[in-house]
């Protein structure tokens, strides 16, 4: 992604401040030490000094233009050496001599002196405050250079086109969403020709999506296309310790925009400004409300001919005010979702750019076996992918090298310093297998990729790693029933093999239990039940980590009795379907944990040789679908 990050002009100004904050301090020493040695030296009367040249007593004399000095012969009574007087006028000085009176020079300060030793200092100390004050306002989060007296002014960052550095074509795998912004492209480039027919632009267009699904790309992308001013924020930055600043900056901010029309305003994490009001008592609720009020009555006064629009991100639009999404404010919602398989090689395809592929690296391979991973992650596989390669000094980025960048960011990095003994070595072969066993024999399965017992990540002492051979949106009950079985068959492998359970299943069964509520209570798939939603809807919008679903408030002790029993109905049924399918071919499984413990790792081709025996019995074929992304078989823990 190319560095859209502004000048380092802030860097410069705090360096041209110091320099200058240094060059005033050595003025002002250099001023404190001239005036002190002035003051230190004890000056005599000119007439005294006369005296001592009547009277033999000066050795040499120095005149100068203000000051005559002269060398004693032998220290006076108070030890001085050398005296010093203010210079007179020979002809001044006779005239005072002639009647006997002591007489000395005046000092008299020339004005432009006299205006520096007041002007200098005050300069100096003004200096020394601003500089100070702009260090603290800075510290304490003030507004753009202002400190504390520009607390109230925005702080967004303005980016021109040249800085943006992005176009559609750099965005990939949301084509729905760059058709939709391409509208707003075009009025921003030609206004007349959008309203002439009496329509308009919409005020604001909300984007929103998944996390890493290229939101805050596709605004710079707009921005960048349409060549205008780009006032980017993050919602979080309206919110300060002092109450009223947040609005200020929401009419700073528009008034900006208004300025430099045509603009693009972009605000991130919307959610952090705009969450419904009077659903949360936490502190800083008012000071919240004050500026979403602000916002709403700034979406409701401009005007969006003039050249101004503005744009919105955030992934959780279901704690949104619905005063913000109604139409007139929000007009245009633009879903920005996980890419598809195409839209996934095309993104590949944009960041492999940056890097050296061999020739027969297949990207759309590579795409085949990462379905539900957003576009911030295609980056980091691709990334990883070359990191690898770099590791191992090869010339070029290859397949194996984005299978093992794929692994390293599924299941986590490779540990090989002697982790596991002998006996939990067989346990967690046992383990896996019996994930990899069942998934091989079941047709609404994911295809088996690889298993390996060598440990990764944090707890992870072996994996199964399949992967989807489509994207899937919609499971039947007989595929969710396989795939019960295939969490499940770890689990039946050790009570197997060992006639009795290990701590190592507890996270399948907690999946296991997740995806059985899920059928009963949300999905409507047990048949005494009925085809009744039980659960109430989860919090998280557009991603897999929800909380875990719960019978509605509603719901009678005796139907919670009736779900928890359907429940353990289900887990029950599928651990015995895996047991049984394990008991049938336990001689293969027993082949498959000698080869596994020997090798460490079994990928696809050396599974099809060692299960051969299964696919002429199993109705499974080697079929794989599912709607989640590259998943591991969690391991023992």
């Amino acid at each position: 992604m190319p560095d859209t990050s502004p000048p380092a002009a802030p860097f410069r100004s705090t360096r041209a401040d110091l320099i200058s904050l240094l060059l005033g301090l050595l003025v002002m020493i250099a001023l404190s030490t001239w005036w002190n040695q002035r003051d230190s030296i004890e000056v005599l009367p000119y007439s005294t000094f006369e005296q001592y040249l009547r009277e033999g007593r000066i050795r040499e004399v120095s005149v100068g233009r203000q000051l005559i000095t002269g060398q004693l012969k032998v220290p006076d009574a108070e030890g001085r050496t050398v005296v010093v007087a203010e210079r007179v006028e020979p002809a001044v000085a006779a005239r005072l001599e002639s009647f006997g009176v002591p007489y000395a020079q005046a000092y008299e300060p020339l004005w432009l002196t006299e205006l520096l030793s007041w002007v200098v200092p005050t300069l100096l100390f003004m200096g020394l405050w601003y500089t100070v004050a702009r260090r603290v306002g800075g510290a304490m989060g003030g507004g753009m250079g202002g400190g504390l007296l520009g607390i109230g002014r925005s702080r967004a960052k303005v980016y021109m086109e040249k800085q943006t550095g992005v176009r559609f074509a750099d965005v990939a795998g949301v084509d729905e969403a760059k058709a939709e912004l391409q509208e707003i492209v075009d009025f921003l480039k030609n206004p007349q020709a959008h309203g002439r027919l009496g329509g308009r632009i919409p005020k604001g267009v909300l984007l929103m999506g998944p996390t890493g699904t290229g939101k805050t790309l596709l605004a710079r992308a707009v921005a960048g296309e349409a060549g205008v001013a780009f006032f980017s924020i993050s919602g979080s930055e309206f919110i300060e310790m002092f109450v009223g600043v947040g609005a200020a900056r929401v009419r700073d901010l528009f008034e900006q925009a208004r300025a430099a029309a045509p603009a693009i305003i972009f605000i991130d994490e919307l959610d952090a400004l705009g969450k419904a009001r009077g659903a949360f008592t936490t502190g800083g609720h008012d000071e919240r409300e004050q500026t979403l009020n602000q916002l709403l009555v700034e979406l409701d006064g401009f005007d969006p001919s003039v050249g101004v629009v503005l744009l919105a991100a955030t992934n959780r639009p279901e704690i949104l005010d619905p005063a913000l999404l109604r139409a007139g404010r929000f007009d245009r919602q633009v879903l920005v979702d996980r890419p598809d398989r195409l839209g996934r090689l095309a993104i590949l395809q944009v960041h492999a750019r940056k890097i050296t592929l061999a020739p027969e690296t297949d990207l759309a391979q590579v795409a085949g076996i990462t379905v539900g991973l957003a576009g911030a992650d295609l980056a980091n596989v691709v990334n990883e992918a070359a990191l690898v390669a770099t590791r191992r000094n090869g010339d070029a980025v290859t397949l194996a090298d984005f299978t093992q960048a794929i692994e390293r960011i599924v299941a986590g990095i490779e540990k090989r310093h002697g982790l596991l003994g002998e006996a939990e070595r067989h346990l967690v072969a046992c383990h896996e297998l019996g994930h990899a066993l069942v998934a091989l024999a079941l047709p609404g399965t994911d295809k088996v990729h690889k298993v390996s017992i060598v440990p990764r990540g944090i707890g992870a002492l072996g994996y199964t790693l399949q992967r989807p051979s489509d994207d899937r949106h919609v499971l039947r009950r007989t595929e969710l029933m396989d795939r019960l079985a295939v969490l499940l068959g770890g689990r039946a492998a050790e009570m197997l093999v060992f006639g009795e359970p290990s701590t190592g299943a507890a996270d399948d069964l907690a999946k296991a239990t997740d995806q059985a509520r899920d059928m009963v209570l949300r999905w409507g798939m047990d048949e005494a039940l009925g085809p009744v939603a039980y659960a109430r809807e989860r919090p998280v919008f557009l991603t897999d980590a929800g909380a875990t679903p719960t019978p509605a408030e509603s719901t009678g002790a005796q139907t919670a009795q009736a779900i928890d029993d359907a429940v353990r109905a289900l887990l029950h049924q599928a651990g015995q379907r895996a047991t049984t399918l394990l008991t049938t071919h336990r001689a293969v499984l027993d082949r498959c944990v000698t080869e596994l413990l020997a090798r460490e790792t079994l990928d696809e081709a050396e599974l099809a040789a060692l299960t051969g025996v299964m696919k002429g019995v199993m109705t499974g074929a080697l079929a794989g679908s599912t709607s989640r992304a590259l998943s591991v078989t969690p391991p023992p823990t």
